[in-house]
C-alpha cells in the first residue's frame, strides 16, 4: 500500500531526477554566484571608505544593486526561477535522504535560505522594495526568541550554532570538503585548480563572518539586549573596526568574491 510519506518521496525522486530542474538549479547556483559577487565588493567598498550608495553588504544590497542595472528585471526574474530550482532540488535532498541525517538537515537547512532569497527578489520586483536587511532580521528574531521560556538560554544556542557552523565551513574550506561536491573527474586541470583555490578561501571567508555573527549573537543573550544581535552587513562593519582596521574587512571581502567565482564552477561541475 502507499502512504503518502512514500507518494512525497516519489515525487521528490521525480523532481531530483528531473533534467529541467538539474539546469535551474545550475542557473540558480550562478545567481547565487552574483549575489557573493556583489556582497564582496559592497564589503569592499565599506573596507575602503567607498561610497556604496547606503547600500546594506548582504543579499538585500545586492539584490537592489541587480535591479539598478540595464536588463535588471530580467535578471531578477531569472534568479528568482534559479532559485526557485534551488529550493525544489534541496527539498527532494531533503525528502529523500540520500545522504547521511546532516546531510538532510543542511538541506533543510538550504531550503529556508534559499526561500527567503527568492522572498526577497519577489518583494523588489513586485513591491521595489527588498525587505528587511540581514541586520533588521536578525534583530528581530532574537528579540522573538527573548519573549519565550528560556528566551536567553535560546538566543544562546543559535549563537553557538552560527559559531559551529562557520567552523564547519572553515574546516571544509581548509580541508577541501567541497571538491567532494564536484565532478572533478570531469574537470580539465586548470579549471580543478582554480576551483579548489577559490573554494577554500570563499569557504574560510563566509566561516569567518559566521563565527563572529555568533560571537554578536551570544553577547546579545548574555546582556539581554537583542540590538547587539548583528547580520551581515554589521558584522563586516564590525570587523573593520578591529585594531586590524579594513585589511581584515578587505581579506574577507576578497574571500566572498572568490566564493563568487567558485560558484560559477560549481554550477558547470556540481553533483546534483
Amino acid at each position: 500500500m502507499n502512504t503518502p510519506q512514500a507518494h512525497v518521496e516519489g515525487a521528490a525522486r521525480k523532481a531530483a531526477n528531473s533534467q529541467t530542474l538539474d539546469r535551474l538549479a545550475r542557473v540558480g547556483i550562478a545567481g547565487r554566484g552574483v549575489l557573493y559577487g556583489l556582497i564582496g565588493f559592497l564589503a569592499l567598498q565599506i573596507a575602503f571608505g567607498g561610497g556604496n550608495g547606503g547600500k546594506e553588504a548582504d543579499n538585500s544590497g545586492a539584490i537592489e544593486t541587480v535591479a539598478e542595472q540595464p536588463f535588471g528585471t530580467f535578471l531578477l526574474w531569472l534568479m528568482v526561477i534559479g532559485f526557485v530550482a534551488l529550493v525544489a532540488w534541496q527539498l527532494s535532498e531533503a525528502i529523500i535522504g540520500r545522504g547521511q541525517t546532516k546531510d538532510r538537515v543542511e538541506a533543510a537547512a538550504r531550503v529556508v535560505v534559499y526561500s527567503l532569497v527568492v522572498a526577497t527578489l519577489l518583494n523588489v520586483l513586485l513591491r521595489g522594495d527588498s525587505g528587511s536587511s540581514s541586520d533588521s532580521q536578525s534583530k528581530d528574531i532574537t528579540a522573538m526568541l527573548m519573549d519565550l521560556p528560556a528566551g536567553q538560554f535560546l538566543v544562546g544556542l543559535m549563537g553557538l550554532g552560527l559559531i559551529a557552523l562557520g567552523g564547519y565551513w572553515i574546516h571544509k574550506g581548509w580541508k577541501k570538503k567541497f571538491l567532494e561536491d564536484l565532478r572533478t573527474g570531469e574537470m580539465p586541470a586548470k579549471a580543478r585548480n582554480l576551483a579548489e583555490k577559490f573554494g577554500m578561501a570563499g569557504f574560510i571567508a563566509r566561516g569567518a563572518i559566521a563565527v563572529a555573527a555568533g560571537v554578536f549573537v551570544i553577547q546579545a543573550a548574555i546582556t539581554y539586549d537583542p540590538d547587539k544581535a548583528k547580520g551581515v552587513d554589521s558584522t563586516l562593519r564590525s570587523l573593520a573596526d578591529t585594531p586590524v582596521g579594513p585589511w581584515l574587512l578587505g581579506l574577507i571581502a576578497i574571500g566572498l568574491l572568490l566564493f563568487a567565482a567558485y560558484c560559477f564552477f560549481e554550477a558547470r561541475w556540481r553533483r546534483l
